[in-house]
C-alpha cells in the first residue's frame, strides 16, 4: 500500500524504485533498520528495470562479484516463499559458446576458476549443448561451458517481490515522488527536498538507475556513468521453439549419466550466449528474447548544453527508445547464424531501451566523498543478476560502516577527476560498452581517450620506443621495445600470458639484478597528511608504528574493523607534525578517503593529494650508488642515509627528495622531485648511468622483480578480506602500541586463536606456464585455494606463483598443483622470499 504522508525524517532515504533500490530497502529491512523510506518518481521498476531481458550468470571476473551473484541467485530462489509475489525465478541453467579457439582457453580458465567456488560448471561439447538447446547450429563451434543453476527472472516480480520484504521490515515506499534538492551541510548529506515536502535523514542512497548522475549532481557529487541505448527483440511463439523444450525435455529425461547436471533443463531451454557472435538468447514462453551488444553504440540521449551532461526527459518513465533496426542489423544477422530459426521469426517488439553503463563496466557503489550520501547505481545491464548482492554489500556498508567483500573495483571512490569531464566519460563507456563480449587477455590495455595523464619525462620515453599502459589515465612505460633485443624469446610464456609480452620485460628485469636500471614512477599517488593531530591521527590509523624520529620511513597498512587490509603504503615522517605517504597509482582515492572518514573533527588534521605535483624516479641495482653519488651532496653511504630514510637534497640541479626505500629487492632511491624538474631529473640520472650500464625499464619488469622477493600487491595478494597475517605482513603489527588503532582487537583474536589460511609462494616445474590469477589449487586431488597473483622470475628462473592456502597445508615443500588453462601444473610450496631472503641487497 503506497502511503500518502511523508514523513519529516528518515534514518535512511532511498532514492529510486527500481531493482536496485527495492533490493537495498530489503536487505536493510533484514539487518533491523526499520525507518527507512523509498522514493520512485514514477512507478515501481519504471526507470530502466522494467524491460530487462533478466538474465542472470554468476562467474564473473572477480571474486566479490561472483560472491554477490551467488548471494543472487540463492536470494532468488527462496524469495517467492517469503512474499506473495513470485518473482519469476527460472533455474534454466545456463550455456556459453566458443566459436574460436581463444574463446575456448577463454572456457577453459573460466571452468578451472569455477572449481575454487563450488559453482558446478563444466565444459561440453557442442553436440551436447546442441542437445541442451536444440534450436542452435553447431557450426564453427568447438565447444562450450555449462552452468546449471544459472536461469532468469521476470525484472518486475523481482522488484515488487523485494519491496514487499522491504514493507514487511518496516520500510515505508512513497511512488509518483519526485526528488528535486539534497541537502548537505559540513560536508554531510542532511536530508532531501521533494515536490511532497522535506525528508531530513541520517543516510541517502542515489539508488536512481539511469537518472544516478542527474541525482548525485543535487548532492554537488558526480557519478561517471550515461545510459546507453541497449536493443534486444522478443518474437512470436514459434513451433520451433516448442519443438525445441519437449527435445530437451526428452533428452534430459534420458540423458547420458555422467552428466547429471543437465537434468536441470528440464521444461526449460538454457540461456544461451554466444561472445564471438555478440549474441544472447532465453526463452520467453514459446518465443525466445534475443539481443547483443553492437560495435557502433550510442548514448540513449543527446549531451544538452555547454555542460555536455545528457538530460534525460523529465517525463521519461515506462518508455523506451525508439527503435534502432539499422544498428542492430549486425546482432540479427549474426543471431541467425547460431539459431538458424531466427530466419522464421515473427518480431513483437525491438526492446530500445537506456541502461546505466560506467567507464569500466563495473557498479558504482558506496559511500560519496559527501557523509552519508551513498550511491547504489550503474549496473551496466546485469543488475538483475546482480541485484541480490548489491543490496547486501551496500546495506552492510550504511549499517556496519564498511561492506563484508572487498568492493574496490565497484566502489564510488575510484574514479578520477578526469571523469569529471563528460566527454572522456563517454569515450570510455563508448568502448566498454563495444567491447561487452570481447576476450580480455592479461595486460589489456585500454585505448578510449589516451594519452591524458602523462609524466614530465614522456616524451624522452617515446623516442626510446616506450610500449606504453595505462593505470588511472596514466600513460606508463611498460617495458622498452628497444630492450627487446637483449631479452630471450624461448621464455615467452605459453598462451595467454605468452601474449602482450616482450623479451624486453627480462632484459631490464635482470639490468636491475646485475647493474643498474631507472624507472619512471610518476604515476605513483602521493598524500600529504599535516597537522598538529597528524602523528596521533596516523597512529590510530595504522598497524605499525609510524610517528618514529623525523627522516624515518615506515611500511604499514590500515585495516578495517575485521582486521582486514584497507591501505598498504609506506610513511615518511617529514616534519614533527607533516607525513608523506606513497602508495599505487590506482588507489590514492581510495587510501586518501578512508583516512579522511576518519579525521578528527577539531580540524587539527589535514589530507591532501600531492600526486601532480612530484614527479618520481627509481634508480635501482648494484650500481645505483656509483650513479648517484657523483650528483648529489648527499652523502649516500648506510650511516649518512640508511634504508627506509628520507633526505631533502638535491641531484644534479634538481631540488629533490630521496627515499631509500624499494620495491624490487635491491639497492637503490625513489627520488621525487616537482613536476616542473621532472624531465631535466631523467636526463641527469640517465646520461649519469651511461658508463655504468644503465637501462630503462618499465613496470612490467617492477612486477617480476617483486614477484621474487615477495613483495605484496593491494587489492589482489592482500585485500579487506585478508588480515595481515594471512597475507604474510604480520610483522608490521604492532599490538602493543599505546592508544592501539582501528581492527587491533580483530587481529589480536586472529593471532591467539590461529590462522585459518596463509598467503604462499608457490613455483611451478614448467618454467613458461604461468598463472594469471584465480587458477585453482590443490593439495592431495583437493581444491584448497586460488591464484592471487603470478609470473615469471627472470633472476630464479621459475613461474612463480601467490595463492592462500589452509593453514595446516601451506608448510615449505608442500606438494601443489595449479590448474592453467584445463591443465594441472606441479609444483610445490616454497619458502619465501625466493630471492636474497637475508635483505642484504637492499642495505647494501
Amino acid at each position: 500500500m503506497v502511503r500518502a504522508e511523508l514523513p519529516d525524517r528518515a534514518r535512511c532515504v532511498i532514492v529510486g524504485g527500481g531493482v536496485g533500490g527495492a533490493s537495498l530497502a530489503y536487505h536493510l529491512a533484514k539487518l533491523g533498520w526499520d525507518d527507512v523510506i523509498l522514493l520512485e518518481r514514477s512507478q515501481l521498476t519504471s526507470g530502466s528495470t522494467f524491460h530487462s531481458a533478466g538474465l542472470v550468470g554468476q562467474l564473473r571476473g572477480s571474486v566479490s562479484l561472483t560472491k554477490m551473484m551467488m548471494h543472487s541467485v540463492e536470494l532468488y530462489r527462496r524469495l517467492g516463499e517469503e512474499s506473495e509475489f513470485d518473482p519469476g525465478w527460472v533455474e534454466c541453467g545456463g550455456i556459453r559458446l566458443a566459436s574460436s579457439e581463444e574463446r575456448m582457453e577463454e572456457l577453459r580458465r573460466q571452468a578451472g576458476w569455477a572449481k575454487t567456488f563450488g559453482l558446478p560448471l563444466e565444459l561440453i561439447s557442442a553436440e551436447e549443448a546442441k542437445e541442451l538447446f536444440p534450436l542452435m547450429s553447431t557450426d564453427g563451434v568447438l565447444g562450450a561451458a555449462w552452468l546449471p543453476t544459472d536461469g532468469y527472472i521476470d525484472p518486475a516480480q523481482l522488484t515488487y517481490a523485494l519491496a514487499d520484504g522491504a514493507r514487511q521490515g518496516g520500510c515505508r515506499i512513497f511512488t509518483s515522488t519526485r526528488v528535486n534538492g539534497i541537502e548537505v551541510r559540513d560536508g554531510h548529506v542532511r536530508g532531501v527536498r521533494t515536490d511532497k515536502g522535506y525528508v531530513e535523514a541520517e543516510v541517502v542512497v542515489d539508488a536512481g538507475g539511469m537518472y544516478a548522475a542527474e541525482i548525485a549532481r543535487l548532492a554537488g557529487v558526480r557519478v561517471p556513468l550515461i545510459p546507453m541505448s541497449h536493443q534486444y527483440l522478443v518474437t512470436q511463439p514459434l513451433d520451433a521453439v516448442r519443438e525445441a523444450r519437449e527435445s530437451a525435455k526428452v533428452w534430459s529425461s534420458f540423458g547420458i549419466q555422467e552428466r547429471p547436471n543437465l537434468n536441470h533443463t528440464r521444461g526449460h531451454l538454457p540461456t544461451l550466449r554466444d561472445p564471438d557472435l555478440l549474441v544472447y538468447y532465453r526463452e520467453d514462453g514459446d518465443g525466445l528474447v534475443m539481443g547483443g551488444y553492437e560495435r557502433r553504440s550510442e548514448p540513449a540521449f543527446l549531451p544538452l548544453g555547454p555542460s555536455r551532461v545528457e538530460a534525460i526527459p523529465a517525463d521519461f518513465n515506462g518508455r523506451l527508445l525508439e527503435e534502432g533496426w539499422e544498428r542492430f542489423e549486425e546482432i540479427t544477422e549474426n543471431s541467425k547464424r547460431r539459431v538458424p530459426a531466427m530466419e522464421e521469426i515473427t518480431v513483437t517488439k525491438l526492446i530500445n531501451g537506456p541502461e546505466a553503463f560506467t567507464p569500466d563496466n563495473e557498479f558504482c557503489l558506496g559511500e560519496t566523498e559527501v557523509g552519508g550520501f551513498f550511491v547504489c547505481a550503474g549496473f551496466c545491464a546485469h543488475g538483475l543478476a546482480g541485484a541480490g548482492g548489491i543490496g547486501k554489500v551496500v546495506a552492510e556498508w550504511i549499517a556496519e560502516g564498511e561492506p563484508s567483500l572487498d568492493l574496490w573495483h565497484m566502489d564510488i571512490r575510484r574514479f578520477g577527476a578526469q571523469y569529471r569531464s563528460p566527454a572522456y566519460t563517454h569515450a570510455r563507456i563508448k568502448e566498454t560498452y563495444e567491447t561487452y563480449y570481447d576476450i580480455r587477455y592479461p595486460h589489456h590495455e585500454r585505448r578510449a581517450g589516451r594519452p591524458l595523464r602523462i609524466s614530465p619525462a614522456n616524451l624522452w620515453h617515446r623516442d626510446h620506443e616506450a610500449a606504453f599502459g595505462e593505470k588511472s589515465g596514466w600513460e606508463r612505460v611498460n617495458w622498452y621495445e628497444r630492450n627487446a633485443a637483449s631479452g630471450d624469446e624461448q621464455l615467452r610464456p605459453r598462451g595467454w600470458a605468452g601474449r602482450n609480452w616482450s623479451p624486453a620485460i627480462g632484459a631490464e628485469h635482470r639490468a636491475a639484478r646485475e647493474a643498474v636500471a631507472i624507472f619512471d614512477e610518476s604515476s605513483f599517488a602521493k598524500l600529504e597528511i599535516e597537522g598538529p593531530g597528524a602523528a596521533d591521527f596516523l597512529e590510530g590509523l595504522c598497524d605499525n608504528r609510524v610517528a618514529r624520529g623525523a627522516g624515518q620511513i615506515t611500511y604499514t597498512q590500515m585495516l578495517n574493523q575485521r582486521g582486514g587490509i584497507e591501505c598498504d603504503f609506506t610513511v615518511a615522517r617529514l616534519a614533527e607534525d607533516r607525513f608523506s605517504i606513497v602508495t599505487g597509482t590506482a588507489f590514492g582515492n581510495h587510501d586518501r578517503e578512508w583516512m579522511r572518514r576518519h579525521l578528527p573533527e577539531d580540524g587539527s588534521v589535514r589530507v591532501d593529494d600531492v600526486t601532480s605535483q612530484w614527479a618520481c624516479f627509481g634508480i635501482w641495482g648494484p650500481r645505483a650508488r656509483e650513479v648517484l653519488q657523483p650528483l648529489t651532496p648527499q652523502v649516500l653511504g648506510n650511516e649518512a642515509f640508511p634504508y627506509m630514510s628520507v633526505r631533502e637534497t638535491t641531484v644534479g640541479n634538481v631540488p629533490v627528495r630521496m627515499l631509500r626505500v624499494t620495491y624490487v629487492g635491491e639497492l637503490g632511491w625513489e627520488i621525487y622531485c616537482p613536476t616542473e624538474y621532472g624531465l631535466g631529473l631523467w636526463r641527469a640520472l640517465w646520461e649519469a648511468g651511461q658508463p655504468h650500464g644503465i637501462v630503462a625499464g618499465g613496470y612490467r619488469a617492477i612486477d617480476s622483480l617483486r614477484l621474487e622477493k615477495g613483495y605484496r600487491v593491494w587489492g589482489a595478494d592482500i585485500t579487506p578480506d585478508e588480515n595481515p597475517y594471512e597475507g604474510g605482513v604480520g610483522f608490521c603489527v604492532k599490538l602493543d602500541k599505546d592508544g592501539g588503532f582501528i581492527g587491533r582487537e580483530a587481529v589480536a583474536a586472529v593471532k591467539e586463536g590461529g590462522l585459518r589460511s596463509r598467503l604462499r609462494c608457490l613455483t611451478l616445474e614448467d618454467q613458461r606456464s604461468i598463472a594469471l590469477g584465480n587458477e585453482p589449487v590443490r593439495v592431495d586431488g583437493e581444491i584448497v585455494g586460488r591464484v592471487t597473483t603470478g609470473g615469471y622470475g627472470y633472476t630464479v628462473e621459475r613461474s612463480i606463483a601467490y595463492a592462500y592456502l589452509p593453514a595446516d597445508q601451506a608448510e615449505p615443500g608442500t606438494p601443489i598443483e595449479v590448474e592453467i588453462f584445463g591443465h594441472w601444473v606441479e609444483g610445490e610450496v616454497a619458502t619465501e622470499p625466493l630471492f636474497d631472503p637475508q635483505g642484504e641487497r637492499v642495505r647494501a
